[in-house]
């Protein structure tokens, strides 16, 4: 693993209206915490902070790039959000069936040919972690997949992410295992953006979701494939991921108590086989004890 990444990220294309009145209060730069903080954490860069005031609790390797997997899909999310229009109609391109298939990429098993609305696919999108629904949600809103990645990548910019790049919008390895990357900083920064918006909010702490057949297409049940969402007390979201270069990643946020935290970890241990919550909870319990006693 590199600990920083060459990549310069270059000017993007418009999109400054999509993003601005999100930007308002969403950025602070992060400040340095104190080094005592949560045992047992084995993510290479970890970071939480109270959600509520943006306060730094405690870091390690807040500032160094890494890939971030599908964590990447809360940015297509916010894009989509902030563009508007969700219940439009999108029909599902044929070439994602190719492209999941390519890619071995994470599915929602969407038919090609089906017609579904725009916050459909974000259960979809954000819950199994399609990277059909992704596919179809870029093509839709960029419109094209180049156009839509320019949009992340400006919406990046424009929350202060200084240390992100998109190069797609799924968060799969290509070009390269490390051309798609962020730090734990920026991505609290992403977190917060994201869950200030009601429709991001509503989808990711959902357990599952179920679309019964209909006009247009077929019967779909989504699982939602976040470990904390069922399994620790007060978690609302937000997205997993995991790339053999990335390793287990994890943006999350849960409340208890009147307090809320937002953490991140990248590059935890652990295959694809079974998604670990373990980090996580080390990071949450000790924040919400931190926080009890300040």
């Amino acid at each position: 693993m590199r600990a920083r990444l060459s990549i310069r990220v270059c000017g993007v294309l418009a999109g400054t209206a999509l993003v601005a009145s999100a930007v308002l209060g969403a950025a602070a730069p992060a400040r340095a915490a104190s080094s005592a903080g949560p045992s047992g954490v084995g993510a290479s860069s970890a970071a939480v902070e109270n959600a509520a005031t943006g306060r730094l609790l405690w870091s390690r390797g807040l500032n160094t790039e890494r890939p971030m997997a599908s964590i990447t899909k809360v940015m297509t999310a916010f894009v989509v959000i902030r563009a508007g229009h969700l219940d439009r109609t999108i029909t599902i391109p044929s070439a994602v069936i190719g492209y999941v298939r390519e890619h071995n990429a994470s599915s929602a098993g969407l038919r090609p040919g089906d017609r579904l609305s725009a916050r459909q696919l974000l259960y979809a999108l954000l819950l199994p972690s399609g990277a059909d629904a992704a596919y179809a949600l870029a093509k839709a809103y960029g419109p094209g997949l180049a156009a839509f990645v320019a949009k992340m990548n400006a919406a990046a910019r424009l929350l202060g992410m200084r240390r992100t790049h998109f190069s797609n919008f799924d968060g799969l390895p290509y070009p390269t295992p490390y051309s798609n990357y962020s730090t734990a900083a920026n991505l609290l920064v992403l977190g917060r953006a994201a869950m200030r918006l009601p429709v991001f909010r509503a989808v990711v702490d959902q357990p599952g979701y179920r679309l019964a057949a209909g006009s247009g297409h077929h019967a779909y049940r989504w699982a939602n494939l976040n470990p904390l969402i069922g399994h620790y007390r007060g978690a609302i979201g937000i997205k997993p991921g995991y790339t053999r270069a990335a390793g287990q990643c994890l943006l999350f946020e849960a409340t208890r108590n009147g307090h809320s935290v937002i953490g991140v970890t990248l590059h935890s241990p652990g295959s694809i086989a079974a998604i670990s919550r373990a980090d996580a909870i080390r990071i949450l319990n000790w924040a919400f004890s931190h926080l009890t006693l300040a």
